[in-house]
């Protein structure tokens, strides 16, 4: 038995420099069973011996597309005899939102002896339950992709834009999400086309089964089951556990602005705002005639006629870091 079983992944962006670190680190630490995978494909044989070993708490070292895929098989796979284990994740990969709403962030090897020490107590101060999102075509019998945090309309072509445009460039992190806001919002008020821009968003209808639709042309879109919504939006006043959180930005510069100036004081979904909508949901149906998600890293496509359906899990425990 393992107080800590780690799941690394060696090619997500972070680990190509940390990895060393992490090995050395668990070489030296008996309370650590580290298991490392060469592709996502491999995760449900980790998470299988893994499950041998019987870990207090499982951690995942990797991007978020990483703990998207982690999270997908313990979600399907039922390697584990009752419950799982609680998942905590290391603060690594480009944009970590799922590691940061954990309370883990700053350097990895720090965030892990972290964990280590609170393994080796009463866990039950650091376990919190969050839902996951459960993403598929809504089809009978359809194995769902889990996650916490999907982006789509203008968010996700702004992901994707700065995965393929600005990332490739070598930058810190921080730079290069500096260098994607600015080149978003040059888009929006100039409203030109250029290889070197984001592309638009296209117009999506967003259905949300029991509470009304929403149809536009969005610059953001966010569904989480996070505790916040990106730039610290609540969705809503109500805190009813097992609904999905969802904010939408119209696609026009005084939307962006209005959003923007909201975040900064700290109001964003505390009052209503025009252009930004928020609710929440249990079951959203996004359709359109072509436009992409990114879900914890991963992109998915929705058509006419083939629409991408986002339903709530049952709660999962999580350990929190932070009080």
């Amino acid at each position: 038995m393992a107080l800590v079983a780690l799941l690394s992944n060696p090619n997500s962006t972070g680990n190509r420099s940390l990895l060393p670190a992490v090995r050395n680190y668990c070489a030296k630490n008996p309370d650590i069973f580290h298991y490392e995978v060469e592709e996502i494909g491999q995760i449900a044989k980790a998470l299988e011996m893994i499950a041998r070993v019987k870990p207090k708490v499982l951690v995942i070292n990797g991007g978020d597309g990483t703990v998207q895929s982690a999270l997908t098989e313990l979600y399907h796979g039922g390697h584990f005899e009752g419950s799982p284990p609680p998942v905590a994740v290391l603060p690594n990969g480009k944009t970590n939102l799922i590691a940061l709403d954990l309370g883990a962030e700053g350097d990895p090897l720090e965030a892990l002896a972290r964990i280590i020490d609170v393994a080796k107590g009463d866990l039950s101060e650091h376990i919190v339950v969050r839902e996951l999102i459960a993403l598929s075509d809504g089809s009978e019998g359809a194995r769902p992709v889990l996650g916490m945090f999907l982006g789509g309309a203008g968010l996700a072509e702004t992901i994707l834009y700065c995965r393929h445009k600005i990332y490739p460039l070598g930058l810190p992190n921080g730079l290069s999400h500096f260098l994607t806001f600015i080149a978003v919002m040059f888009s929006a008020f100039v409203r030109v086309k250029a290889s070197f821009l984001p592309e638009r968003s296209k117009p999506v209808s967003i259905s949300f089964i029991r509470n009304g639709e929403l149809q536009g042309t969005f610059s953001i879109l966010i569904v989480t089951t996070l505790e916040k919504l990106l730039l610290g939006g609540q969705a809503g006043k109500t805190k009813q556990r097992g609904l999905m959180k969802f904010m939408a930005v119209d696609q026009t510069p005084w939307a962006m602005l209005k959003m923007i100036a909201a975040s900064l004081r700290g109001k964003l979904g505390h009052t209503p705002t025009s252009g930004v909508h928020f609710q929440q949901g249990d079951v959203i149906r996004i359709d359109s005639e072509r436009s992409s998600v990114v879900l914890d890293g991963e992109v998915f496509e929705a058509y006419r006629g083939s629409p991408i359906v986002l339903r709530s899990t049952p709660p999962v425990p999580f350990l929190k870091l932070a009080a």
